[in-house]
């Protein structure tokens, strides 16, 4: 079948290695077609890889939504830093499309980014320069085919002094390349020749010639080794050059198939396969044979199935071959020849040798005690045929066994009780009943399988084999505490019962909740204040009723009690009442409302904590009552599982006394002070203002106003001659006894005449006309 063409299309220019130096900016453009029936949203952007060359780059990321047969192209630009070092950078251009085409996207593009060395050092007049010749780029690659490369570098020296040159290759091993200096005729005689440098006059050319000769095992692939020039004069100076070697790839492997076992009878033949890697690539490869019969006889393991062959190493791969088809081995003879052929695939798709080794197992023959066991095996079948249709004639009578709980004791709440059987011969069954004797009578559970198995026990129940029907986990009615037996009779089709019974099984019932302590947070209160409780209750998490009960002088009960419910089971959970207190004082006082207001605050008052290896309920400050009445009262907190008929409770120790609040006049004012004694100018503004605390039932009189007046007011008059000599503030109870008074007394007195300053005479000591009065300067 051929491969289903891929909807998107895609053009990348510059196609093959980008090149730069550090600081230079590049750019990548892609043409997307959409070759489709749909239209379709394509994001376009590089992958994590690209920051290998800038960690600090945001790779970019590009949306285009394209109709059918419609193209469009994406253009990025980014810079290569300017401290990149020198190499090859490698990262994908991704071309995904997930929500219109899934299945053929995301389409991966390998990019590369091959990083160049940026010269350091600007040439001057007199410096000397070179040129390597032949000229090479990234585009124009000396290709290696195995003969040293010859390049040469041609050096000019344009000072005015002699200098000596020499030439370095820094990023190739030294076995890789051999340098090579021409005399020059400068060498001064009598002296050892120094073959490792050139010597040039001034203003004349040399030439330094260069062999690279890599190893034979050198990995395939574009090499760009740096080669510098040195001056003596001028040994600052920085003159470098690039070249650029192609190292073609060979793919050339050896292959051998060594015989370690060859002729088997039980065992599996045992090969050997030598593969030595002549080619300059890192091979990844997968053995396996085949046979090269008509019919495959053999199954083939491999170990390791994959293997990595290095350039100039090899690999050993174990292969067992084992007939399969044990009926094909002859039974006399000089046995069977099964002729195999080595394959070997490259996971990289590589060129792999088109001849490979082939391979010889002989299967020997069977010995002659094989045969005369066949003789007995035939014999043998006639009799089990004849065993068989004796056993259909008389089958084996129904059995019902291993009747039993999953468990001896249960807890309440968990679970029910589950039964396990098993039924052999059970197509013999007509009726089955299960009976269960405990505490909680219920009817037996009758199944008929007069159509098979019954749905009730068609998901419990399984074939472990033909004739066995095995039953698990089957729930039964018993979960009220208590102990338990069951029993199972099964009715046959031939009208014979078979019945199996369990031993006792307990369900234990959950301990009840009890109250560990009841306390208030005081015992002294002011009619009106709220009156807080704080308890402890074990078990909680079975309480399902929680009532607070108030008893005035102890004994009777005041009003209705205060009660929270909880909720059972899994979904037990504190009343909400509880999780969040009212903040305002309870509305539910001493007489008898029950009902807690409805405004809440942040905290709980209740929380769950672990005491003792017990789970205990813990609230604090719970508010209960409002003291609305003095007296003496006490608190009984009731703690009820499953019904309130028997709770368990505990009262608070002591009584709990709600007084009076004592009645006291604050403040009672004249004008803003308390001066008791006082006097007033005629016409003068009169300010009276007053403030009394204590009981709810109290009546406050004020002298002025003739009348009852609120525990907190002000009043504002004028004071007159009819005015009383005194104003009193009086606080009666509500059957008029007097509790506490206020008084003060004042005298209104006419307001004095003011005489003018010019009408006063003043004192002439000096026998002086006293000065006349001057008429206001308008001036100033």
């Amino acid at each position: 079948m051929q491969a289903k063409p891929s909807p998107l299309y895609v053009i990348i220019n510059p196609p093959g290695v980008q090149d730069g130096m550090p600081g230079d900016t590049l750019e990548v453009h892609a043409v997307i077609i959409n070759q489709g029936d749909q239209s379709a949203i394509i994001d376009v952007f590089f992958d994590e890889g690209f920051q290998s060359i800038d960690p600090s780059f945001v790779p970019p990321r590009e949306r285009l939504a394209l109709s059918p047969q419609q193209s469009n192209e994406v253009s990025f630009e980014f810079q290569i830093p300017f401290n990149a070092q020198p190499g090859t950078y490698h990262y994908t251009l991704v071309v995904d499309a997930p929500e219109h085409y899934p299945q053929n996207t995301p389409i991966h593009f390998a990019r590369q980014v091959r990083v160049l060395l940026k010269e350091q050092t600007a040439i001057r007049a007199n410096d000397p320069t070179f040129s390597l010749q032949p000229t090479t780029n990234p585009h124009n690659q000396l290709i290696y085919k195995g003969n040293p490369l010859q390049i040469v570098a041609t050096v000019e020296n344009r000072s005015l002094q002699v200098d000596s040159f020499r030439l370095v290759c820094p990023d190739f091993e030294e076995d890789w390349i051999t340098i090579r200096y021409p005399a020059t005729g400068l060498e001064a005689q009598g002296l050892l020749l120094d073959r490792n440098k050139l010597e040039l006059n001034p203003s004349s050319v040399g030439q330094i010639f260069l062999q690279f000769h890599p190893p034979a095992n050198t990995l395939a692939g574009s090499y760009s080794p740096t080669i510098r020039l040195y001056s003596r004069n001028s040994p600052e100076l920085v003159l470098l050059d690039l070249v650029y070697i192609q190292v073609p790839e060979t793919y050339h492997l050896g292959v051998e198939l060594n015989t370690l076992l060859g002729k088997v009878s039980r065992t599996s033949g045992k090969y050997e396969v030598k593969i030595a890697n002549q080619s300059n690539l890192v091979r990844e490869l997968r053995v396996s044979a085949k046979s090269c019969d008509e019919e495959e006889l053999c199954t083939y393991k491999y170990a390791p199935p994959q293997t990595k062959v290095f350039p100039g190493k090899s690999s050993a791969v174990s292969l067992e071959v084992k007939p399969n088809q044990w009926w094909r081995r002859p039974f006399f003879g000089e046995g069977l020849v099964i002729n195999f052929q080595i394959d070997i695939e490259d996971i990289q798709g590589l060129p792999v040798p088109e001849t490979l080794p082939k391979g010889t197992l002989v299967w020997k023959s069977r010995p002659i005690w094989q045969l005369l066991s066949l003789i007995l095996i035939a014999l043998g079948l006639v009799g089990g045929v004849a065993f068989l249709i004796w056993r259909l004639l008389n089958p084996d009578p129904l059995r019902l066994e291993d009747l039993r709980s999953d468990s001896s004791s249960y807890r309440e709440g968990d679970q029910s009780i589950t039964l396990s059987w098993n039924i052999y011969n059970f197509n013999q069954l007509k009726k089955l009943e299960l009976k269960t004797n405990g505490p909680v009578p219920s009817k037996p559970r009758v199944f008929d399988f007069g159509k098979g198995i019954p749905d009730e026990l068609d998901k419990k129940c399984s074939k472990l084999q033909q004739e066995v029907l095995s039953c698990n986990e089957f729930k039964t009615d018993a979960t009220t505490p208590g102990k338990y037996s069951f029993e199972l009779t099964a009715d046959l089709r031939n009208g014979k019962r078979v019945t199996a019974k369990t031993s006792e099984v307990e369900i234990v019932a959950l301990p009840a909740p009890e109250v560990v302590s009841v306390r208030p947070n005081k015992y002294d209160y002011i009619k009106g204040q709220p009156i807080l409780l704080s308890w402890d209750i074990k078990n909680p998490k079975q309480l399902s009723v929680l009532n607070i009960v108030t008893k005035q002088d102890g004994q009777t009960p005041v009003g209705q009690p205060i009660t929270y419910t909880f909720k059972q089971g899994n979904n037990w959970a504190i009343p909400s009442q509880l999780n969040s207190p009212p903040v305002s004082q309870p509305k539910n006082s001493l007489k008898g409302q029950s009902k807690i207001p409805s405004k809440t605050q942040s905290k709980n008052l209740c929380s769950l904590q672990q005491i003792e290896q017990n789970e205990t309920l813990t609230c604090i400050n719970v508010p209960v009552a409002s003291s609305t009445t003095a007296g003496k009262y006490s608190f009984e907190l009731q703690a009820c599982y499953k019904s309130c008929k028997q709770p368990n409770s505990k009262s608070i120790e002591g009584m709990i006394e709600v007084k009076i609040k004592p009645t006291k006049i604050v403040y009672f004012r004249l004008n803003g002070n308390e001066e008791r004694t006082r006097n007033l100018e005629n016409g003068q503004p009169l300010i009276l203002e007053w403030k009394v605390e204590g009981d709810e039932e109290i009546n406050v009189y004020l002298s002025t106003e003739g009348r009852k007046v609120k525990p907190l007011g002000k009043v504002e008059t004028k004071a007159i001659k009819a005015l009383e000599p005194k104003i009193e503030l009086i606080v009666t109870d509500k059957s008029g006894k007097p509790l506490d008074n206020r008084i003060f007394s004042i005298t209104v007195i006419d307001k004095p005449v003011s005489i003018p300053k010019t009408l006063i005479p003043k004192k002439n000591n000096e026998r002086q006309p006293a000065p006349q009065p001057v008429a206001p300067n308008s001036n100033l």
